[in-house]
């Protein structure tokens, strides 16, 4: 089947041909045709990152855009910046030889002034992310009524970051006689909703099944003690000299943590998540997308819209919490019909996780050991001998020096040339490895005996005295930081989560970049922390604040909650919160400000805070 087979015509044809098109990926020969020929019937797409999902629905729409109509006709909306980005850039290339087609991203982060502008002049299509195409509706910048195609792009990534409320509000603005595309790799209740409520009889295509892993990804696991979790990636990245792999960690401390090691180990590695800046963001993916970096340390939520090609590993550091997320992470690797490896590096209680992810992506994981000293070393040295007998020699270049080096080595022989070179390059790892330990471990179905409880036992132990000692290094962190506690009158009962209330935060005040603590989530009221030098404008950004019909009310409180009371709840507390002034919150092991908690509300609030960190994007 070709491209011309399933009805592509001949501008775009001959655009798609330089960029090495050569025929249909599975999405592809299922969407553009019934994109060409059901103009009026909406499509639901289930399909796995990096199956070429941007030319099945672009292609279509740019074959079909009016170019005479200066109006947008198409809208497409994407969770972050850079995959904003890409679509926009792909989108320009399929219509290069499409006279006159005007494509313009709008997104966080940069000037909306030049956003504006862009408009003014005429968009046929419009490339958003959920947050700046609200900003853009309610300026009255963006128009959508003329709308003939909205199509969301990876529409379970989007409602995982917490933009339901902006994609209501952007579906709302459309026309009801609209197309709409809706591409997901995963189907949750959210994506499920969204279909249900704005989409009429769509056709369902599926490439692969809903939630499962793509198929050409091979799945691995580790299993050592949550202590020799660092030893471990070192030595997996130690026994693969080519390694090009983004490694996920579940917070932004961790991230860091690892990426500082790694880096004062002498590796080329760097990290991305919510605390950089977006310049610095920029920098850290451009260094990592050519090659300058062979690691990189990320965060979920920092790592989407990274449209990186010919990644060799993933590895999960930490596993998710969502086993839908790790769906995600491993789809990352193993494109364009190559080979990927996902990669996990577990500890003995996750047994129970990895047998859950087994069965969604429906293929039983591998378990490997961590390699030893003496096969890291092996390895690397056969590696460097190959990459010897590849390099091409620059005679002109080096024929300077030749008469000089040849002088200085002609009383070696072949043999002990070869053995003093080898043990310069090697000197570091022989060393390093020289006397390693086995760091494996067995656990779950791999070993029911008395020694694998004792291990678990033993790892039990090391866990709580892990745990302590993050407990009183985090409580250190955060005593230099001064943080606010308010009160709101919004909870679960008004459909609120962690992720909402950091939106509502965002929105209600000027400054995007502050960084909220521990939240505590009732069911008619919340309280939050943000960084005291922050109150006034937390105070200034809620007056006359609305939330879907609710006037916001938001006041300074210093009192930790105990329990809610029946009724309406904040009359009753408001004295124990006059008479208990404490200051803002305290730290401890239910939770820790700056979003790296555990347990109860406020361990949703520390996966919040770096979806929050998301949105600002």
């Amino acid at each position: 089947m070709t491209f011309e087979e399933i009805g592509v015509n001949g501008n775009i044809l001959t655009a798609i041909t330089k960029l090495g098109f050569t025929e249909p990926t599975p999405i592809q020969a299922q969407t553009i045709p019934h994109l060409l020929q059901n103009s009026e019937q909406d499509l639901l797409a289930f399909a796995q990152t990096g199956t070429g999902k941007t030319a099945a629905f672009g292609l279509p729409v740019i074959q079909q855009i009016d170019i005479n109509n200066k109006d947008t006709q198409c809208i497409m909306l994407a969770p972050t910046r850079e995959l904003c980005i890409q679509i926009a850039k792909d989108l320009e290339s399929y219509a290069k030889d499409t006279k006159g087609l005007n494509v313009v991203p709008v997104y966080g982060g940069t000037s909306i002034d030049t956003q504006i502008k862009a408009l003014n002049r005429g968009a046929h299509i419009v490339v958003g992310t959920p947050g700046r195409t609200v900003d853009l509706i309610k300026r009255r910048r963006l128009k959508l009524q003329h709308v003939s195609w909205l199509v969301l792009d990876e529409a379970d990534e989007m409602l995982n970051m917490g933009f339901k409320d902006e994609l209501d509000s952007i579906l709302s603005e459309t026309p009801d006689d609209k197309q709409t595309l809706l591409f997901s790799a995963t189907m949750p209740k959210e994506v499920a909703r969204i279909a249900r409520e704005y989409m009429k009889e769509a056709k369902e295509i599926k490439v692969g099944e809903k939630n499962a892993g793509a198929k050409n990804v091979e799945h691995e696991y580790y299993m050592v003690q949550a202590r020799d979790k660092y030893s471990a990636l070192k030595r997996i990245a130690d026994s693969n000299p080519n390694i090009y792999a983004i490694v996920f960690c579940r917070t932004r401390r961790d991230t860091k943590e690892v990426a500082d090691k790694l880096i004062q180990d002498g590796y080329n590695a760097d990290a991305l998540h919510g605390d950089l800046s977006q310049a610095q963001r920029d920098v850290v993916m451009q260094r990592f997308r050519i090659g300058n970096l062979q690691m990189l340390i990320a965060t979920d939520v920092a790592a989407r819209g990274l449209d990186v090609k010919e990644l060799t590993h993933v590895i999960n550091y930490s596993l998710p919490d969502d086993t839908e997320v790790y769906v995600h992470r491993s789809g990352r690797t193993g494109r364009a019909g190559k080979k990927g490896l996902s990669l996990t590096i577990a500890h003995s209680r996750e047994m129970g996780k990895i047998r859950s992810l087994e069965k969604m992506v429906k293929k039983e994981f591998t378990k490997k050991l961590v390699p030893g000293g003496a096969e890291i070393v092996e390895t690397r040295l056969y590696n460097l001998i190959e990459n010897i007998k590849k390099t091409e020699v620059e005679e002109d270049k080096i024929a300077p020096f030749m008469e000089r080096i040849l002088k200085q080595f002609e009383d070696e022989t072949k043999e002990e040339l070869i053995k003093k070179f080898v043990s310069v390059e090697f000197t570091r790892f022989l060393k390093y490895y020289k006397g390693a330990k086995d760091i494996n471990i067995s656990a779950g179905r791999d070993s029911r005996d008395g020694e694998g409880r004792r291990s678990r036992s033993r790892d039990r132990d090391t866990r709580g005295n892990r745990d302590d000692r993050r407990d009183r290094e985090e409580g250190r962190r955060y005593s230099d930081k001064e943080f606010s506690r308010f009160y709101i009158n919004l909870g679960s009962k008004t459909e609120v989560n962690p992720a909402v209330l950091m939106g509502i935060i965002n929105d209600n005040t000027r400054t995007r970049n502050i960084e909220v603590g521990k939240i505590d989530l009732m069911k008619r009221f919340s309280f939050f922390e943000v960084d005291k030098k922050y109150e006034k404008e937390v105070i200034e950004g809620f007056k006359d604040a609305n939330f879907r019909g609710t006037k916001i009310s938001v006041e300074l409180s210093n009192a930790k909650p105990e329990r809610e009371d029946k009724g309406d709840g904040y009359g009753k507390r408001k004295g124990r919160r006059d008479e208990n002034r404490s200051g803002g919150g305290s730290y401890s092991k239910g939770g820790s400000r700056g979003g790296n908690s555990r347990g109860g509300s406020s361990s949703r609030s520390g996966r919040s805070s770096d979806r929050n960190k998301g949105r600002r994007r």
